[in-house]
């Protein structure tokens, strides 16, 4: 089948969506299918790719890595025009939260073709981590899909409401299926009505039925689907092979990887180590905003533990250091609509300190949980997981989760839902 995804952001930009685009479309085209990638243009040199549409856009950050592109007659035109030499469309696959969900769903609806809308992103919390005035935000936002979608869709798209979750709603309405990375992600969606069109989340295997995603890590049904954002196969496989045959001597080995910014709570987690007393190592995987902060932090502190803050890294390199820790620290909450980096770790063997109780539950073991949001309560955590690691009895990961996570599982997952809107 031909399969055309929209996306907020050309998928070679840096993010996590973009990489899990990147990957579900070389599986999908294994997998013998055809896959178009509709984004806005890049304003610096990237791979030359066929399967790519680049719509004119306007460079929105300073570093010219992000980009906009209006909705409006004269995109949809672009659209049409670069789609008419392409194979017939089987599914729209809309991968964004913003304009190319926008776009996506216009497209669609001119073309009488079946949506399947992946929810990636909780708009509320993410705009209120990084807007100064979220309420007027989402207002606005709210205004621009009204006026974008019901002047191409008549009939439709008008959701009141003027929250995170109306927004949410009137793009799931447009939706012959709403995906999401979670089990965790898809009972919110639910339980904010953000359903497909003639969706409800009484349908048995629905993901309000269960605190975890089913052993396929997919569930069929009249509500939301929940299929994982997934690792590519073989980058697993050389991880896993190039792995440590068993656990180095040495103090317990912690890391936390993500971006430094206040959502991802990486000052918390710090103070924590600080006020555990913990022995250990710990490495701080990243960048962004807070690094400076981070490390004034640790000097005033002087933790018993020692802290090292080693940048960004390949991704590869990165595995191999969730491959070589005894656990990876996972400190945001209520942020995260799957949770990748602890995955990740368990594909690889490796357990988690997790604050975020759904990711918690989504992974259901190998996990030390922190109760509540405080830093005695992550301090107490990682005390209780560096006592476990030191005695050679940390907590056991989930064995199913490696080929669960697998992104071949994932493509076949998604392929399922795409068969199932086409009829």
């Amino acid at each position: 089948m031909h399969v055309v995804m929209f996306a907020d952001q050309h998928v070679e930009s840096l993010g996590g969506a973009q990489v899990s685009m990147r990957l579900q479309r070389r599986f999908l085209e294994r997998a013998g299918h055809t896959v178009t990638v509709v984004a806005p243009r890049m304003h610096r040199p990237v791979p030359a790719d066929t399967a790519y549409v680049d719509l004119p856009s306007i460079p929105v950050t300073p570093d010219r890595e992000y980009a906009l592109s209006w909705p409006g007659i004269r995109t949809d035109r672009f659209v049409d025009a670069a789609m008419a030499g392409r194979p017939p469309v089987d599914v729209v696959h809309v991968q964004a939260d913003f304009w190319g969900a926008f776009i996506g769903h216009r497209y669609a609806a001119r073309h009488g073709l079946p949506v399947v809308h992946t929810m990636h992103n909780r708009v509320d919390v993410g705009i209120e981590a990084t807007a100064p005035f979220p309420g007027l935000v989402l207002r606005v936002l709210n205004a621009w899909a009204r006026r974008a979608l019901r002047r191409a869709i008549p009939g439709r798209g008008g959701e009141g409401g003027h929250d995170g979750w109306a927004y949410l709603r009137r793009l799931a309405r447009l939706s012959t299926a709403v995906t999401a990375p979670s089990a965790h992600f898809a009972r919110r969606l639910e339980a904010h009505g953000a359903l497909p069109a003639g969706g409800s989340a009484s349908g048995v295997g629905s993901a309000s039925g269960s605190g975890r995603a089913p052993a396929t890590g997919v569930g069929t049904a009249s509500g939301v689907d929940v299929v994982w954002n997934g690792i590519d196969d073989d980058i697993l496989d050389a991880a896993l092979a190039a792995g440590p045959a068993g656990r180095r001597p040495g103090r317990p080995r912690f890391v936390w990887i993500g971006r430094m910014s206040p959502e991802k709570r990486l000052l918390p987690f710090l103070e924590a180590v600080a006020a555990s007393g913990i022995d250990a190592d710990v490495e701080v995987i990243g960048g962004g905003a807070q690094l400076r902060t981070a490390r004034r932090l640790v000097e005033r502190s002087r933790p018993v533990a020692s802290i090292r803050f080693s940048g960004r890294m390949p991704y590869a390199q990165t595995l191999e250091r969730l491959a070589e820790a005894d656990a990876v620290v996972q400190t945001s909450i209520g942020f995260e609509t799957q949770g990748m980096t602890v995955f990740e770790a368990a594909s690889l063997g490796t357990p988690a300190v997790v604050s975020d109780p759904d990711i918690a539950a989504e992974l259901g073991a190998g996990v030390w949980s922190v109760p509540d949001a405080t830093v005695l309560a992550l301090a107490e955590a990682l005390r209780r997981a560096s006592a476990d690691i030191a005695a050679g009895s940390p907590v056991a990961v989930d064995p199913t989760i490696g080929e669960r996570f697998r992104q071949s599982s994932r493509t076949a997952a998604m392929v399922e839902v795409y068969e199932r809107v086409r009829a």
